[in-house]
């Protein structure tokens, strides 16, 4: 039994089979009981009737009378003397099943009872009713019942709930093709997707299922096709980048390995290529750490601690690390910081989200632009603002520069060295601060990147 729809049908139909069978049982019993009672009933009220007759009119032809009345049917009757003796029955066969002696002749039982009601195990039920007319005429008139209807009903009773159980049965085995039909046919169906799912085949197609569980499941099915088809294609393209931004170092790396390794240069030439060959391992170095960063951001393993800091020697320490690099490109680089405050942060993270975007503002800005590295305190939050003059960002394109691998032109990155992962791990490292990143850019005219923690 390994399919969900046998498990739920046995559960369902065992679930169902043990409450029908306590209600049959119940209600079989209280039928039973209630007819018993009915016939303990109507004996009583038959004696007792008996019984005031004779007490009113007693003869012999009295007694005839109420034994004929008797003679016929399901009940009999016996009317006993003084000593037990009987008078009249209207069944010899009846005279066996007397009570004993010491019933009939004890003076206490002077009311109508039922002195045999085991109607399983007896033919008869009986009931007893004193009578007493003088001192030398009294005794009983025993009235006796059949239990042969109870029998009957009990057999009719028997034969209609194993009716009624049999169809009900038949009903549940339709119902449980109904159910296997609407619910675990939709499961089945899912069951299929997620193996071609697992097979690499992401182009599934499910029913769209109403507003329940089954409706939820199969809409999170198809999100979850969506995704990994996506991570499929990002991941091909991270390889795809990956192979092209190591190999073109590595290709350069190479190529002026072998020029630096000829005897016929002089020092300059030498010194030049030598200078090549550093500026692209630093560029592999990068690269390989922003790898690593990347890799750090999938498993959310960036681990951050934060601290007082200082805003002004922050800002300044970053300064003088990067004006070099600025200066070089003959690139301006403001520094705005108007008051010394304590930032709360992990300042080894929040350095390397400055630097990135440092960075990024002095790939993408010509010489003679101005960059403008502003901090302050607004609002108990910390604001870090970097403005460029540079190239800018398509707007249609601003809201995916967050995403990994995403550039915003490849041709363009290749050429100012992006690899599209830089920004992605800037928003996870200022996400967990528990701050934001938001940008505003306009193509040819430079973008502007706003930081709150």
């Amino acid at each position: 039994m390994n399919k969900i729809s046998k498990k739920l049908a046995a559960y369902f139909i065992i679930s169902f089979l043990v409450l029908e069978s306590v209600l049959m049982m119940y209600l079989h019993q209280n039928i039973v009981h209630t007819r018993v009672d009915e016939e303990y009933s109507r004996l009583l009220a038959s004696g007792s009737n008996h019984r005031n007759v004779l007490i009113d009119y007693y003869s012999d032809e009295t007694i005839t009378h109420i034994v004929l009345m008797e003679i016929e049917g399901d009940r009999g009757v016996v009317i006993t003397g003084k000593s037990g003796e009987i008078i009249r029955s209207s069944d010899t066969k009846l005279e066996n099943l007397l009570p004993s002696l010491e019933f009939l002749q004890d003076s206490a039982n002077q009311n109508d009872r039922i002195i045999k009601q085991d109607w399983k195990d007896s033919p008869y039920i009986i009931s007893a009713h004193p009578y007493k007319i003088d001192e030398n005429n009294s005794g009983y008139v025993l009235m006796f019942q059949s239990s042969e209807p109870i029998e009957r009903l009990v057999q009719k009773l028997n034969f209609h709930f194993g009716l009624a159980g049999g169809a009900i049965i038949v009903i549940l085995f339709v119902i449980y093709t109904i159910l296997s039909k609407f619910l675990t046919r939709p499961l089945i169906r899912m069951k299929e997707a997620t193996e071609k799912l697992s097979e690499g085949k992401f182009d599934v197609s499910l029913p769209i299922g109403g507003n329940d569980e089954l409706g939820e499941l199969s809409i999170a099915i198809r999100k979850l096709a969506n995704d990994l088809e996506k991570m499929k294609k990002e991941r091909n393209e991270f390889l795809a980048s990956i192979s092209h931004e190591l190999s073109t170092p590595l290709t350069y790396l190479i190529g002026y390995l072998k020029v630096a390794m000829r005897h016929d240069l002089t020092e300059e030439e030498r010194n030049s290529y030598l200078m090549i060959i550093a500026e692209e391992s630093n560029r592999m170095k990068d690269l390989v750490k922003n790898l690593m960063d990347l890799a750090k951001m999938d498993e959310r393993a960036f681990v951050v601690t934060k601290e007082n800091t200082s805003s002004e020697k922050f800002a300044k320490d970053i300064y003088r690390l990067v004006e070099p690099s600025f200066a070089l490109k003959n690139v301006n680089l403001n520094l705005i910081c108007k008051d010394d405050f304590s930032i709360h942060a992990d300042p080894v993270r929040l350095e390397q989200v400055v630097l990135n975007l440092l960075d990024n503002a002095l790939k993408y800005s010509n010489e003679n632009t101005t960059v403008r590295f502003e901090i302050s305190k607004v609002q108990n939050q910390t604001v870090i603002s970097i403005a460029d003059e540079g190239i800018g960002i398509p707007e249609e394109q601003i809201d995916m520069i967050f995403e990994k691998l995403f550039r915003v032109e490849k041709s363009r990155s290749r050429t100012f060295g992006g690899s599209g992962l830089g920004l992605a791990i800037v928003k996870e490292l200022v996400e967990a601060h528990g701050g934001s990143i938001e940008v505003k850019s306009e193509f040819g005219k430079g973008s502007r990147f706003t930081i709150k923690i």
